[in-house]
């Protein structure tokens, strides 16, 4: 079956056109040859470009719509805020309803995305966030239309939690990308792997700790640039590729290659400049990374989302685990839910027909339902 694709550009409540030109939300929409269908996927992630999204064709090639979608903060994570892109999202939900003729929207939350969609889902049913702090909560976000089933595919259960299993609790100065306390260092030899029971309780503690850390020092720095006439200021963090499950497979087993991580080499990665979470301001960090103050954990979301929900979990993704999708299975308040653990990498890259079969298991779950 063949596909049409069509470029999709709105503004919408809380951000309107650039003066260069372009729109802040924009998006691929993926349907039927000459088709116009009923159901209709929406991914979006809080950086990654969506529009593209490796199941988009596939889903079309099974009769269903698929857009794509990126919000503002596509590609500029360092000034995200929650409250925008729920906004966003929705302006890409109400674009398939009005636009598209799509009766039946199914949130995709897909790597990242699973916690975004999530929250998406929750605040549409009203709203419990508070706002970043020093701003409001806009009254658009009030207005959201909620969807009808929640799909998590390789999903981490929240971007406080993501980073904060990622964490290297051994970085002893936040300034000093080399700085090292050896005896929190997951890559000295004399700590393991394999690690010992109270090594891993020990870092998984001072992971916990590093987070609130920057957390307080932001409300600090907040409140010293308020005295001077400042509203915010931007900041780097080092040092997000050292889950003690990148190098011990022992830990939340699964069929991951060991010693490895999405950027290759943990070590490697865990010492470069590439990472999530690197730049931020400080309002971004206590709306996105915080284990204290964001709401973008599944946690706080999950179980207001009572629509079908099915999830999928590959079992050789270096870095979403099993536990992570039991987790989120068991966090989804929806009586009518499914978790499958199928083989494959996180894309779905291997093997060759992951891509396929995924497209097939969710066509049919689908297929059940309506």
């Amino acid at each position: 079956m063949g596909v049409d694709i069509e470029f999709v550009s709105t503004v919408s409540a809380t951000s309107q056109r650039n003066g260069a030109g372009f729109n802040p939300c924009q998006g691929l929409y993926f349907r039927p040859k000459g088709g116009r269908p009923s159901v209709a996927f929406i991914a979006s992630h809080y950086n990654v470009d969506f529009s593209e999204h490796y199941l988009a064709p596939l889903m079309a090639q099974r009769g269903f719509g698929f857009l794509g979608w990126n919000t503002r903060f596509r590609g500029n994570e360092g000034f995200f805020l929650l409250e925008h892109a729920l906004i966003d999202i929705g302006a890409g939900v109400q674009w398939l309803k009005e636009e598209a003729g799509v009766d039946t929207v199914v949130l995709l939350g897909n790597s990242g995305g699973g916690s975004l969609m999530a929250a998406y889902q929750s605040q549409a049913q009203g709203v419990t966030m508070t706002a970043t702090p020093g701003l409001k909560i806009p009254e658009a976000l009030n207005q959201l239309t909620p969807a009808d089933f929640y799909i998590s595919l390789n999903a981490h259960g929240g971007r406080p939690e993501v980073l904060t299993a990622w964490f290297d609790p051994a970085v002893a100065d936040e300034t000093d990308s080399s700085s090292v306390v050896p005896e929190l260092d997951m890559y000295n030899p004399d700590n393991g792997p394999p690690y010992s029971e109270a090594f891993i309780q020990q870092y998984r503690q001072a992971q916990v700790a590093r987070n609130h850390r920057i957390t307080q020092w932001c409300h600090d720095e907040l409140a010293r640039l308020r005295e001077r006439g400042m509203v915010d200021r931007a900041f780097n963090l080092y040092r997000t590729w050292a889950d003690l499950r990148l190098m011990d497979a022992t830990i939340d087993p699964s069929n991951r290659r060991e010693a490895w991580c999405y950027a290759g080499d943990p070590k490697t990665a865990n010492y470069s400049p590439r990472g999530i979470g690197l730049t931020n301001t400080l309002r971004t960090w206590l709306s996105m990374w915080s284990l204290s103050d964001s709401h973008c954990r599944g946690e706080l979301h999950l179980p207001r989302i009572t629509v079908p929900s099915l999830v999928i979990q590959s079992d050789a993704d270096t870095g979403v685990f099993p536990s992570d999708a039991q987790a989120i299975f068991t966090g989804l308040g929806a009586e009518d839910k499914l978790l499958e653990m199928i083989s494959g990498d996180h894309y779905l890259q291997e093997p060759s027909d992951a891509r396929d079969s995924v497209a097939d298991r969710i066509a049919h779950w689908l297929s059940v339902h309506l």
